[in-house]
């Protein structure tokens, strides 16, 4: 594939090194502060991977590029994800809040025990590094979607004072701290017993690999909206 990266941070330049050891041909790479080569060489792309900034979202469709788009920024606003599916209209793009495998099994572990432990409590807790920008996680949010699909519950981002008993929500909670490449736990309290289901990704290389094997299944798709649903799909036909 021929690959534009935006993003110049750390997981940028993984991507970038990742997808030339994989023989993929990395275009340029910049974003719409430091567009570097980018802006001239979109039109020759195969597919554009986005792990920046919500800002880069715009400067991103306004290239002269029909690729496919591979996006994983999170703490999108609805604004930003109704540009996505409108851009879906007329070319293909893989959105995920994580390129985890294991954590595509999760959500699925998830929703099931959320249908088979009815009436439990459910919190979940997200922990990352220190410099991470958003919070709650991109992933936490869709374990919450995954689990209350039809959103029948409140979200309580964390807890604090006289709270009272608890009502029909759901808890999440961010831990910051160090060099954290992702944990996420859902935990299903009843009565006198907890059921737990972690992820504990070991470094960001778990989300390089996914992002890249996302690349190589959306290239050359049909346009449309692909998550990785459709990934994990396809690795099980």
């Amino acid at each position: 594939m021929k690959v534009i990266v935006v993003g110049t941070g750390r997981m940028g330049q993984l991507i970038c090194a990742r997808a030339s050891q994989l023989g993929h041909e990395v275009l340029a790479a910049g974003d719409r502060l430091n567009p570097g080569e980018v802006p001239q060489a979109a039109g020759q792309a195969d597919v554009i991977i986005d792990f920046s900034h919500p800002d880069n979202l715009e400067w991103i469709l306004s290239l002269p590029s029909q690729a496919a788009i591979v996006e994983g920024t999170t703490g999108y606003s609805q604004e930003h994800l109704d540009r996505l599916h409108a851009a879906a209209g007329h070319r293909p793009v893989f959105f995920s809040a994580n390129y985890s495998l294991g954590i595509a099994v999760l959500k699925k572990l998830a929703a099931q025990a959320a249908a088979m432990l009815e009436g439990f409590d459910i919190e979940i807790v997200e922990t990352h590094h220190a410099l991470k920008a958003d919070a709650p996680s991109g992933t936490a949010l869709a374990l919450r979607d995954a689990v209350d699909p039809d959103r029948q519950f409140t979200t309580v981002c964390g807890r604090q004072g006289q709270t009272g008993a608890r009502k029909k929500e759901i808890g999440i909670h961010a831990l910051r701290g160090g060099t954290a490449a992702g944990d996420h736990d859902v935990l299903y309290l009843g009565p006198q017993e907890t059921v737990k289901l972690s992820h504990h990704a070991e470094s960001r290389e778990i989300f390089v690999n996914g992002a890249l094997k996302a690349a190589e299944f959306t290239a050359g798709q049909q346009p449309g909206l692909y998550t990785m649903e459709e990934l994990l799909e396809e690795k099980n036909a």
